[in-house]
């Protein structure tokens, strides 16, 4: 795929200037402008993108409640193909987070951290970001022990509020889908998700930073 054409870089950069655009009115609102801004455009968006499918599907000529049973008709059959290979990654997780395996990971980032002499505030927020691309169940448990060690309303709580939404299970995704339908070879697929996470992280730390530290 060629990146760096006319179409894919407008595209790119409108959206980008969009939500630049987002974050500059939302930083100069109070905080009580802020919630009730956000949750306005969050319903907002919500119902533009279900009227946006009904309106595709008057204009392709589509039956949206055949499409939608047979949707999940399909869902159903993908649930039942899938069981398998989510038992293997919940256990999987499972033995990560009792182990202390990620314990011992925060210590070591924490302490690298305390050597360049930065803020370790994000740190405590981390675990939430390190397991969110194996389990978003996983990732909301650790985003509940955050907020439940440090507060609702700590820089750590709230880091890990918007790390639980700025990256997906990528991992859970590979194993679970491309399992159900037999593909071995993922080619960029994981390398590219991955680095997907890593910018909504880095992202989502230097927002956290902007807004609530």
């Amino acid at each position: 795929i060629k990146i760096f054409q006319p179409v894919i870089m407008a595209w790119v950069l409108g959206i980008s200037a969009v939500i630049a655009a987002l974050v500059v009115y939302i930083k100069t609102l109070e905080p009580e402008a802020v919630q009730v801004f956000s949750g306005s455009l969050s319903s907002g968006l919500i119902l533009l993108i279900f009227l946006l499918i009904i309106l595709a599907a008057l204009y392709k000529k589509i039956d949206v409640f055949s499409s939608f049973i047979d949707g999940a008709k399909g869902g159903f059959e993908t649930a039942v193909k899938i069981i398998p290979y989510l038992v293997g990654m919940l256990v999987a997780i499972s033995l990560l987070r009792t182990s202390g395996a990620f314990d011992v990971l925060i210590d070591g980032i924490k302490n690298l951290v305390l050597l360049t002499g930065s803020d370790t505030r994000w740190v405590d927020g981390i675990p939430t970001a390190l397991i969110k691309p194996f389990s978003g169940g996983g990732a909301r448990g650790m985003m509940v022990d955050t907020m439940n060690t440090y507060g609702p309303d700590s820089f750590a709580g709230r880091l890990s509020c918007v790390l639980q939404g700025s990256s997906d299970t990528t991992f859970y995704v590979i194993a679970v889908y491309f399992g159900a339908v037999s593909v071995k070879n993922t080619r960029y697929t994981v390398g590219a998700m991955l680095l997907a996470d890593l910018v909504g992280i880095i992202s989502a730390i230097l927002l956290s930073y902007l807004f609530f530290a």
